[in-house]
């Protein structure tokens, strides 16, 4: 299903398990990376948790530190392409050789250890990661965290330059917590004592106390942003214009969503600026750079589609408010369809109960039609009991009776004056690039 751009690192780092043997500290990773002489005791760290919007925000603090002439590593998940696109310095993917030869090196220093056996996935490759950015010699690493935050391999960081906590919501309910104030803990969990953190102003009153106390204990200054302080002067489905605190900005990514993403990174940035020399013309261009497969991706103009990897209530929450504000999509005039698949471990009811028309008939706002999807994950829901749920929730839906790819074509062949959109599941939005990947590179090469 997905490519790797090297088979023997990713054949050691897939032969652990999706989430390793259960953590009730972070003594294993610390252990092995002091096997490797802590490397990210010489590295700083951004450090960003959050239930949506994290990736975003990273390719915003990336940007910004680019333009600023900022060496900057940036580690995030999962990926679309390849393995690769994980660990990035700027814009430039770690490469083949460079993997194969870390990953050699970390699986020689982990074989000598009693938990060999107990590591993830994710904790291996964070330990390349940090040796990468080392030898890259980057003056700071954009840290986006796996799961949480508390308990999260990469929270082993003593270094941190800035705490960054995105939009906290019901998710991982199982590892995180019940309630919305149990996640907000364990997201707070990465702030460090004395180091700012700036926080998404659009989360609950209660989730919002969560974290102040947990800064106030540890003595360290908390920014909020305000939402009252924005001011949407435009939308496209290629961004948002909008002015916040003064400051004039464009989001390179559709969806007003990525608003509140970028206040959060404007308030951070600002927080770095003397230590890294950031200037507003930085933070500007840096923001209306950012741009990342699968987050509201225009993927066609002409028949307009649309991919958005969102699998949770509060992503879906944002991709119904983009269906129905931008004014780039139609509206009285065209339908919106969807192509949708999700995976058992998420929330599907509350999820796509967002993208269901509040009012009936053609022209109302939502998802007029779904044709539901399976097979792009070994946890896909079954496409028949997905379009089962979602008609008695009081959609019109109806299993895909083609594979993915001639399900797009046909949906936007009958839509062709409306809307198309793949949606669920970041595994699906990930088989859907692939597809595009392998067309592109097939036409280049009739050339």
């Amino acid at each position: 299903m997905f490519e790797y751009s090297d088979n023997s690192a990713l054949d050691y780092i897939m032969s652990f398990s999706h989430s390793g043997k259960p953590v009730k500290d972070l003594s294993r990773m610390k252990k092995l990376l002091a096997a490797l002489g802590d490397p990210q005791d010489k590295l700083k760290f951004i450090h960003i948790a959050g239930t949506n919007g994290k990736g975003s925000m990273a390719e915003m603090f990336s940007g910004i530190l680019k333009y600023a002439g900022v060496t900057a590593g940036v580690f995030t998940s999962p990926y679309i392409r390849e393995y690769n696109d994980r660990i990035r310095v700027g814009r430039k993917n770690i490469e083949d050789d460079e993997l194969r030869e870390i990953t050699e090196f970390v699986r020689g220093v982990v074989e000598k250890l009693p938990e060999k056996k107990d590591f993830s996935q994710f904790e291996i490759t964070t330990a390349i990661a940090l040796e990468h950015f080392l030898n890259r010699g980057c003056a700071v690493v954009v840290f986006e965290t796996g799961l949480g935050g508390l308990l999260d391999c990469t929270n082993v960081v003593t270094t941190t330059v800035l705490s960054v906590i995105g939009s906290v919501d019901l998710d991982h309910t199982a590892v995180l917590g019940d309630t919305v104030e149990e996640i907000a803990y364990q997201k707070a969990g990465i702030i460090k004592p004395g180091v700012p953190c700036a926080v998404n102003g659009m989360n609950s009153p209660e989730v919002i106390k969560v974290i102040k106390d947990y800064a106030g204990k540890m003595g360290s200054p908390v920014t909020v942003t305000e939402p009252d302080k924005v001011k949407i002067m435009s939308e496209f489905i290629y961004g948002t214009k909008f002015t916040y605190k003064g400051g004039e900005f464009r989001t390179g990514m559709g969806g007003r969503y990525q608003v509140s993403n970028a206040m959060t990174v404007i308030e951070g940035a600002r927080l770095i600026a003397g230590e890294f020399g950031i200037t507003e013309e930085d933070i500007r261009t840096g923001i209306m750079r950012a741009v990342l497969p699968c987050r509201t991706e225009v993927i066609c103009k002409e028949p307009l589609t649309v991919l958005d990897g969102g699998h949770n209530p509060n992503a879906m929450k944002a991709l119904a408010n983009f269906i129905e504000c931008n004014a780039d999509i139609p509206g009285e005039m065209g339908m919106c369809t969807a192509i949708i698949g999700m995976c058992t471990d998420k929330d599907i009811a509350e999820s796509v109960r967002h993208l269901i028309p509040k009012t009936g008939g053609h022209g109302a706002s939502g998802v007029q039609r779904f044709v539901t999807v399976d097979g792009f994950s070994e946890r896909a829901e079954n496409k028949d009991k997905l379009a089962l749920l979602i008609n008695s929730l009081g959609g019109n839906a109806a299993p895909a009776k083609g594979s993915i790819e001639e399900e797009i074509s046909r949906m936007q062949h009958q839509n062709s004056d409306g809307m198309t959109l793949i949606c669920g599941s970041l595994f699906l939005a990930a088989e859907v690039k692939q597809l595009i990947y392998r067309y592109t590179a097939d036409k280049m090469g009739d050339y």
